[in-house]
């Protein structure tokens, strides 16, 4: 028995390779690592080993499929399909490290879901949120610089979160959360404490993006005022807030979303999406992205300051955590594009039918590839970077 165990265990590499080019459900994939200590080590997590972002599509009944999202088109190749009850009745509202952050619509909690692995951890409910009042069907709470206001609890669990980023794996001992509810609420979450903790703000405050960035928490308004929070002190978090000068004009009549990515050589960028709106029905939407603008920082002077090119990297954006690739390290991907999905928390929370806006932004020449525009996605689609 022990012969037979070792022909399997020593099979040639290519033979392996082989193997994985008959498998499209990853849970099966995932089986075939399990045969042996060696095929376990030889395959990687990954199928294919592919760094590129794979666009989670959730198509209904706790399934989603997974796709990886070249430059050029979706194969058919790329496309693996795994079943994950968690996400039945529920809601992503992050993407970090390989996991999702999702939020029940029926039971309002807050969990992490690793889609690869199945494991899953829980952060603390919507009703520990700070300012957060349940009461059976109902929800008291602040809402876009309103006073408080009050909904019906499985409605308010829809769209009150808007996004929760980590900024680790969870086994990390410095483990961190955040969330960004209400538009105008935020919130951060250590092990130690098992309870969201209110971070400081000004009154009334409208915010787009929040990241962690160089072991601090940063936060971006709509008119680009930037928040940043120290959460290392033993009291409580000390909070700097900049209002750098602007080259655009923050009171336009078009749509805009903003989105913050801190890059490896400590550079802090804003992404401003611009859409406008093609359908308008009282139970329909469908917002297209005509233009990205992209600044970077420059604390010196106090500003944000233009860019125009990527050159040979690329910003993958929605509800992960923003980040900056370089195109090299990805399967057949060019540098100098923005790969984005539709963030819209409550716009989509609102209307029957909501058509998902994703794609692949180029900065050279303005063209944009839409990605399954036509599909109504119970659930928003969202990038994991494995």
């Amino acid at each position: 028995m022990g012969e037979v165990v070792d022909q399997w265990a020593n099979i040639h590499e290519d033979m392996l390779d082989e193997f994985t080019k008959r498998f499209h459900l990853y849970d099966d994939y995932l089986q075939l690592r399990l045969i042996c200590k060696q095929w376990n080590f030889k395959l990687p997590k990954i199928l294919n080993g592919n760094k590129a972002p794979w666009l989670l599509l959730p198509i209904g009944g706790g399934a989603a499929t997974n796709e990886i999202l070249e430059s050029n088109s979706l194969e058919e190749k790329g496309i693996y399909h795994l079943t994950l009850p968690d996400l039945q009745d529920g809601l992503i509202r992050g993407s970090c490290y390989g996991w999702l952050i999702i939020v029940s619509m029926y039971e309002g909690t807050i969990r992490m879901l690793n889609p690869l692995t199945k494991v899953c951890l829980d952060l603390p409910p919507i009703s520990d949120l700070p300012d957060v009042i349940q009461n059976g069907d109902e929800c008291s709470f602040f809402f876009a610089g309103h006073s408080m206001i009050t909904e019906e609890t499985i409605l308010a669990n829809k769209f009150l979160v808007w996004k929760v980023i980590i900024n680790s794996a969870p086994d990390d001992i410095n483990f961190m959360a955040v969330v960004l509810y209400g538009s105008c609420r935020l919130a951060f979450y250590k092990s130690s404490n098992r309870r969201w903790l209110k971070l400081p703000t000004r009154p009334r405050p409208y915010f787009q993006d929040v990241i962690f960035f160089q072991q601090k928490i940063y936060a971006i308004q709509h008119d680009g005022q930037l928040y940043e929070f120290d959460t290392m002190t033993k009291a409580e978090p000390v909070v700097r807030i900049f209002k750098p000068s602007t080259p655009f004009d923050t009171v336009t009549k078009d749509i805009n979303q903003k989105y913050l990515i801190g890059t490896a050589d400590g550079t802090l960028l804003m992404v401003v999406r611009h859409l406008i709106n093609l359908i308008c029905e009282e139970e329909e939407r469908y917002y297209k992205t005509t233009r990205f603008d992209i600044y970077e920082l420059k604390k010196d002077s106090n500003a944000w300051s233009r860019i125009s090119s990527l050159g040979n990297y690329i910003l993958v954006i929605g509800f992960n955590a923003s980040v900056k690739l370089f195109a090299g390290d990805l399967l057949n991907s060019k540098g100098n594009q923005i790969y984005f999905t539709d963030s819209l928390v409550q716009e989509q929370s609102m209307v029957e039918t909501y058509y998902h806006n994703i794609g692949i932004f180029n900065l050279e020449d303005g063209s944009c590839q839409d990605v399954l525009s036509d599909v109504n996605f119970f659930c928003p689609p969202v990038w994991i970077l494995p």
